[in-house]
């Protein structure tokens, strides 16, 4: 279960950020990711964010319409993923989700590979969604 908080209305260069509480098993190693969504539109890759494998633990990746300004971290302690979202544009506003595909059995460097906000469909477990608004 993915339990996605912290959206609102900001306006134009602030500030938001938005938390996701993961309840899935025992699972050690995973890939997270945030995604949005605007009405009418296909759902697009945010960031992503590799968690708890032998290597690149903690590597992150994110779309170049995010670069720069957004910022996806961990808590392992809380099993919570985070977005940081800074100098927000009109053009964030959309419904943000977040996902997570989980690893388990020996560890091989693909997995590290696989994960990316850009592998929409290999993510099985998504959260509800929360919604981000960012006026003029």
């Amino acid at each position: 279960q993915l339990v996605e908080s912290g959206g609102g209305s900001v306006q134009a260069g602030g500030s938001l950020r938005l938390s996701c509480a993961a309840s899935v098993g025992t699972y050690s190693r995973k890939c997270m990711a945030w995604f949005r969504q605007i009405p009418g539109k296909e759902r697009e890759g945010v960031a992503s964010i590799y968690i708890g494998g032998v290597l690149g633990d903690g590597s992150t990746s994110y779309a170049d319409s995010v670069k720069g300004r957004f910022t996806i971290s961990q808590d392992n302690a809380k099993n919570t993923v985070y977005l940081q979202m800074n100098s927000l544009k009109p053009e964030d506003t959309a419904m943000y989700y977040c996902a997570a595909l989980l690893s388990a059995g020996r560890w091989d460097v693909s997995e590290l590979r696989a994960c990316s906000w850009q592998r929409e469909s290999d993510f099985r477990y998504w959260g509800q969604g929360t919604q981000v608004t960012v006026s003029s």
